[in-house]
């Protein structure tokens, strides 16, 4: 009775450890069948797809959680954001409670929309009315499809090339061992 089990125990113990064999096989970046990597970098290919930190806030604006926010959630949402940062109910934020706003929101102080393309009457004070007016404009541009939602999808931008994914050697016209300015 004891053999079959002890018998059992040694077979999990070997299969384990041979599936722990395969999976820590080590690979080396720029292998063949490996996606290119930048020079220099730690084996991580460069990003091409991103979310923009105003992205990140519209998703988050999904208030029913059904992985869209439309353009009342997000009305709503730009709402309470705004009078959680206005909070001597002046109607309008100065440029450093706007970069409090977006730190808050953002995640970052200089994240975009920067403050002076929200305020758009150039007062130096941003009320709701330019930030929703703002976030209209964005909500716009990520609404791909003009279904009056922006999904997770539509909130990721695409680029083309990732810094970094350059080769080394030439840099500008001249090329890299060039002595000409």
């Amino acid at each position: 009775m004891r053999m079959p089990i002890l018998a059992a125990i040694l077979v999990i113990a070997t299969s384990a450890s041979a599936q722990n064999t395969r999976t820590m096989l080590p690979v080396s970046p720029g292998a063949q069948g490996s996606p290119p990597v930048a020079s220099g970098s730690t084996g991580q290919p460069p990003a091409t797809i991103v979310a923009e930190p105003v992205a990140m806030m519209i998703a988050a604006c999904d208030a029913n959680d059904d992985g869209k926010t439309t353009r009342d959630e997000l009305t709503a949402c730009v709402t309470r954001s705004f009078e959680a940062i206005d909070t001597a109910h002046k109607g309008s934020l100065g440029y450093i409670d706007y970069s409090d706003w977006a730190l808050k929101w953002l995640g970052d102080r200089n994240a975009l929309p920067s403050p002076f393309v929200v305020d758009a009457d150039n007062d130096n004070r941003i009320t709701l009315a330019e930030l929703q007016a703002q976030f209209a404009i964005l909500f716009a541009r990520f609404d791909t499809d003009k279904d009056g939602a922006a999904t997770r999808a539509e909130l990721l931008t695409i680029r083309a090339s990732a810094t970094g994914d350059r080769p080394s050697g030439k840099k500008g016209r001249h090329g890299a061992g060039s002595d000409r300015p």
